[in-house]
């Protein structure tokens, strides 16, 4: 067996995995030599770097996994390794404390102004009365997003006296309750905090979450700390709340791009910034290398791994029979939480007709949680730690069988409730092959769910539908397919339409003030 270490990674993981098998060290291959040293390689781990595309894994004859030594699995191709049957596995818990003491001595240094008092005394002055700090004893810590880091730093800010808020649509209030935490909406822990820790992902939703609007609503004597993603904070916004003091300050690990490509945004005194130190510890390092080694000697022996990224391997006729309904099930989750307003509490799935004699249904469950929560997870969540982190959350995850499939062979119906309301989505897998949501809250129509979808409802008379089409055409909009379903005459009419178009907020907005429309959601698949 042969595992190549196309990063630098730690000696003791090192020293683990030459115990029991052949290692090629080739931090800063270039790609030719890369994609000869991974041809008869059984195993492969990396850092961020380098990139493990399509173009350097199909030259991988022999691969049966690939370690992440970190969090984030964006340079490897998840999608064609998990066709090729190779197993990806990270260490998610390794910098932890790491990141979460880095980003609480951030609140610190802003707290007390060290970095700025620092570089006074070492240029030989020594104004004391310029740097009057304040105490975090008393103050209010804003959490935005409470997944392991998070919860963290939320320990750590109660160790000193701080009262707790958090934003995280995804934890219940009542697994919040039990950590002493109050959950609020975004806008709100935004406006009572003295500090806000941005703990989350980057995603579509989350990029630019921190904007003007933001600022705008926080205390200007609030300070804001980013130790998880670059991009989460608009740095052309943060700039201006800087210059206009409508924030007391910021410190930033992460940039956009990094070095900042706008350097002035570190002319401010009231920043401080560190290169992308949260993980950069001797133990973060450590622990990242050595969980990560275990778990390729481990599927390298053929046992389980503890920290598994893709979906596990089936023989492959279990995967043909599954894959259909597999891809149904991603993108149910996907649809639903993008048409789910307020706090998930519970996500009831139930398997109709010939499906609930399956053996797999536990798999298509686990891939339906998955999908509904890696909006704000990411690369956290996966395909068999699904179930326990919905679970950890305070989600009730309830799995049903059903004879009756009604017009169908089989179905699916996926119900996720929140704080604030239902969904039923029903789904179909039509020719093997051909997926679609075939009811919604009752309603019968048929979408294939995919590409760019708007959601109405509205009142059941004359006119509304050309008034929505007008509307949409009016903001540039080109509807692609339209479905439009009651339940009786003269009742509330849902309509289902596929656009070419991205939705913006703006046009949105003005279908919601359309007479007659009851609400509007978009979801994009």
């Amino acid at each position: 067996m042969k595992v190549l270490l196309a990063s630098n990674i730690h000696p003791a993981a090192i020293e683990m995995l030459k115990e029991k098998v052949e290692v090629v060290e080739a931090a800063g291959a270039s790609f030719e030599e890369l994609i000869e040293l991974i041809s008869d390689a059984d195993g492969v781990m990396v850092r961020s770097k380098p990139k493990l595309t399509k173009d350097v894994l199909k030259h991988a004859k022999h691969l049966k996994v690939i370690g992440r030594a970190g969090v984030g699995v964006d340079n490897i191709d998840l999608d064609y390794a998990t066709k090729r049957g190779v197993i990806v596995v990270n260490a998610p818990e390794a910098s932890t404390t790491t990141v979460a003491e880095h980003a609480f001595g951030m609140i610190l240094g802003l707290a007390r102004k060290i970095p700025q008092a620092v570089a006074n005394v070492k240029s030989g002055r020594w104004d004391k009365k310029k740097f009057m700090g304040t105490e975090l004893r008393g103050k209010t810590l804003g959490v935005v997003g409470l997944g392991r880091i998070g919860s963290r730093v939320a320990e750590m800010g109660r160790a000193f006296g701080m009262d707790i808020i958090a934003y995280d649509p995804y934890l219940s209030q009542e697994t919040a309750q039990k950590r002493g935490i109050e959950l609020h909406n975004l806008d709100d822990v935004l406006k009572k905090a003295d500090f806000v820790t941005l703990h989350l992902p980057r995603t579509e939703k989350t990029a630019g979450l921190i904007g003007s609007h933001a600022f705008k609503i926080m205390k200007d004597t609030a300070y804001l700390v980013n130790c998880a993603r670059g991009g989460i904070v608009d740095e052309t916004a943060l700039k201006e709340a800087l210059s206009k003091g409508e924030i007391a300050g910021a410190a930033l690990d992460v940039f956009e791009a990094e070095p900042p490509a706008d350097p002035s945004i570190l002319d401010f005194d009231s920043l401080i910034a560190t290169p992308h130190l949260g993980a950069s510890t001797v133990e973060a390092q450590e622990n990242a290398s050595v969980t990560t080694a275990r778990d390729i000697l481990a599927v390298l022996s053929g046992e389980a791994p503890k920290n598994p990224v893709n979906m596990p391997v089936f023989a492959p006729d279990v995967m043909e029979r599954l894959n259909p309904y597999m891809g149904l099930c991603e993108n149910m989750g996907k649809f639903a939480i993008q048409l789910t307003s307020g706090r998930v509490e519970s996500v009831e799935v139930v398997y109709c007709g010939s499906l609930r004699d399956l053996k797999e249904k536990d798999l298509l469950t686990k891939t339906v949680l998955k999908s509904l929560l890696s909006p704000i997870l990411l690369n956290t969540i996966n395909i068999v730690n699904s179930e326990l982190i919905a679970r950890e959350r305070g989600i009730k995850v309830i799995q049903g069988e059903r004879e009756d499939a009604e017009d169908y062979l089989s179905m699916i119906i996926l119900t996720v409730k929140s704080d604030e309301a239902s969904l039923e989505l029903k789904g179909v897998v039509l020719g093997g092959m051909h997926q679609k949501i075939v009811g919604i809250d009752g309603y019968s129509l048929e979408i294939v769910p995919s590409g760019n979808i708007l959601l109405v409802k509205n009142e059941d008379r004359p006119g509304i539908i050309g008034s929505i089409a007008t509307t949409l055409g009016r903001h540039g909009i080109n509807i692609g397919s339209m479905q439009a379903g009651r339940k009786k005459l003269g009742d509330t009419q849902i309509m289902a339409l596929t656009m070419d178009q991205e939705i913006s907020e703006e046009a949105l907005t003005s279908l919601s003030l359309v007479d007659g429309v009851l609400s509007v959601k978009a979801a994009k698949n």
